[in-house]
C-alpha cells in the first residue's frame, strides 16, 4: 500500500507545552506514525520571539512571529493552539476552523468561556476540536469519558485539577505553616505563578470542571454559573482540625447530575482520609469520575508541566490524524454527545446543593453556649454528626468547637451561620467547609 503523505502542523506558542510538544513529537516520531499510520510533522511555527523558536527547532520548520500566517497557510492540516487566553487566540481559532483546517490546543479558559461558538463553527465546518491537554495535563481524562465511558450514565465527577492548590495545602498540612508562607515558596519553585489569582482562587479549576461537566452530562459549557472559592482564607487550625476528625482538605472540582440539574462548583472540601483521591499530593492531580456500570474510577498523574501536557497534545493529533478521512457525521462528538441531543438541564446555584460541613467557631468558654448553638442548627433542619470542643488555652477564656454535620442544603446552613454569629457568645465569623465522602 503506497504511504500516505505526512500530516502538516502548525504551531502556535512555543513556550513551556509547545517545547514539550516539539520535543515528543520529534523524539518518538517512528513510534507515533505507527501508531497514527502515516508521519506527523510541525512544518511551521510562530512565535514572537524567534530568537528562542530557532534555538529549539533550527531548520526543521519555518518559523514565523505572525501566527495567522500559520493560521492561513494552505498545506497545513492541523493547527496547534497553545498561546493562552480567550482573545486572540479566539480569534486565531476561529480563523483555523473557517480555513477548513482541524485545531487542537490546550486552553481551557477558552474552551470553558467560548467552546460552545467554537464547537458550533467545527461542526458546520466539518473538522474536528481536540482538547485533551485542557485538563489536567498528561491524564487522559477526555478520552475516558467521551470514549471509554460512554455507555455509562455519569453521576458525579469531583476532581483535584488545579497543582498549585494542592501542593500549598499539602505543604501547610505537612510542615504546618501558614498559607502566606507556603504561596511564597510555591513561587519561588516555580508552582505559581507572579500572580496566583486563577489557582488559589480556583478560577483555572473551574474552567476544567467546566469542560469535564459539559463532557459527563451532555451540557453546553457554562462557565459563568460555575461557583467559585479558594483557598486563600484556609486557617492552618482547619487543616489541623480536619485532620484529627479523619480528613484532609483538598480544593475540589465537583459536578453531580441531581434531579433538579446540575451541580457545578469548586471548593475547599473535606474528604476522608482513608479515600485514595484525599493522598493524591504535591502538584499531582486526581479525577474521580462515578458512573453508574463502572462505579467510582481514579484518574491520577501529572496535572501540569512541558512534557505530561506534550503527552496530551500529541495524543489528540495521533487522533485527528487517524480521523481525518472519516465522515464528520462518524467522529467522536466533541462533548460526548451528539450536538443535537445536548440537555438544557439548569445548572443548580450553589444555595441549593446538598452535602455535609465542617463548622470551626470560637465561643465564649460559659454555661449555655453550646445549647444555644444547637437549637439554631435544629430549627434550620440542620442534623450534628460529630462535635470537638478544645480545651481553652491556659489564661483564655474562649475555646474552639468545631462541628460536622450530616447533609444539609446550602441555604439552610448560610441562615443558620448568620443566626450563630449574632450571638453575643460566639466571636468573629463561623468557619465553613463543605465536606463530601464520595461514595
Amino acid at each position: 500500500m503506497k504511504p500516505l503523505d505526512p500530516i502538516n502542523v502548525g504551531l502556535l506558542g512555543i513556550g513551556t507545552v509547545g517545547g514539550g510538544t516539539w520535543d515528543v513529537l520529534n523524539r518518538n516520531a517512528d513510534e507515533i506514525q505507527r501508531r497514527a499510520g502515516r508521519a506527523i510533522r510541525i512544518s511551521r511555527v510562530a512565535d514572537k520571539d524567534l530568537s528562542r523558536v530557532k534555538k529549539i527547532v533550527g531548520t526543521k520548520a519555518k518559523t514565523t512571529p505572525d501566527a495567522f500566517e500559520v493560521v492561513r497557510t494552505r498545506d497545513i492540516d492541523i493547527v496547534i493552539e497553545l498561546i493562552g487566553g480567550t482573545t486572540v487566540a479566539r480569534e486565531l481559532v476561529m480563523e483555523a476552523i473557517r480555513q477548513g483546517k482541524h485545531v487542537v490546543t490546550a486552553n481551557k479558559a477558552l474552551l470553558a468561556t467560548h467552546g460552545n461558538e467554537i464547537f458550533k463553527a467545527a461542526q458546520k465546518k466539518g473538522v474536528m476540536v481536540a482538547f485533551e491537554a485542557s485538563v489536567a495535563g498528561g491524564i487522559p481524562i477526555i478520552k475516558a469519558l467521551r470514549e471509554g465511558l460512554a455507555a455509562n450514565r455519569i453521576e458525579w465527577i469531583a476532581g483535584i485539577i488545579n497543582g498549585t492548590s494542592n501542593f500549598i495545602l499539602s505543604e501547610m498540612r505537612d510542615k504546618g505553616l501558614p498559607f502566606a508562607a507556603v504561596l511564597k515558596d510555591a513561587q519561588k519553585k516555580g508552582y505559581a505563578e507572579a500572580d496566583p489569582t486563577f489557582d488559589i482562587e480556583g478560577v483555572d479549576a473551574a474552567h476544567k470542571l467546566t469542560i469535564l461537566s459539559a463532557l459527563a452530562f451532555g451540557i453546553p459549557m457554562q462557565f459563568p454559573k460555575a461557583y467559585t472559592e479558594g483557598v486563600s482564607t484556609l486557617a492552618q487550625a482547619d487543616i489541623r482540625y480536619a485532620e484529627e476528625l479523619g480528613y484532609r482538605i483538598k480544593l475540589l472540582g465537583i459536578t453531580k447530575r441531581k434531579s433538579k440539574g446540575i451541580e457545578l462548583r469548586v471548593h475547599p472540601t473535606l474528604v476522608p482520609t482513608r479515600r485514595l483521591i484525599a493522598n493524591v499530593e504535591g502538584v499531582m492531580n486526581a479525577v474521580l469520575v462515578k458512573g453508574d456500570a463502572a462505579g467510582p474510577t481514579l484518574y491520577y498523574g501529572a496535572g501540569a508541566g512541558g512534557l505530561p501536557t506534550a503527552s496530551a497534545v500529541v495524543a489528540d493529533l495521533v487522533d485527528v490524524t487517524r480521523l481525518i478521512t472519516a465522515d464528520p457525521e462518524h467522529r467522536v462528538p466533541h462533548l460526548a454527545f451528539q450536538p443535537d441531543q445536548l440537555s438544557s438541564v439548569p445548572v443548580l446555584s450553589i444555595d441549593e446543593i446538598e452535602t455535609s460541613y465542617y463548622l470551626r467557631m470560637r465561643v465564649a468558654d460559659k454555661p449555655g453556649v453550646l445549647a444555644d448553638i444547637t437549637r439554631i442548627l435544629a430549627d434550620s433542619r440542620i442534623s450534628i454528626g460529630a462535635m470537638v470542643q478544645k480545651e481553652p488555652e491556659p489564661g483564655q477564656s474562649r475555646v474552639d468547637i468545631v462541628m460536622l454535620t450530616h447533609r444539609a442544603i446550602e441555604k439552610n446552613v448560610n441562615a443558620a451561620i448568620a443566626k450563630i454569629e449574632k450571638l453575643r457568645t460566639v466571636v468573629g465569623k463561623v468557619t465553613r467547609i463543605r465536606l463530601e465522602e464520595l461514595l
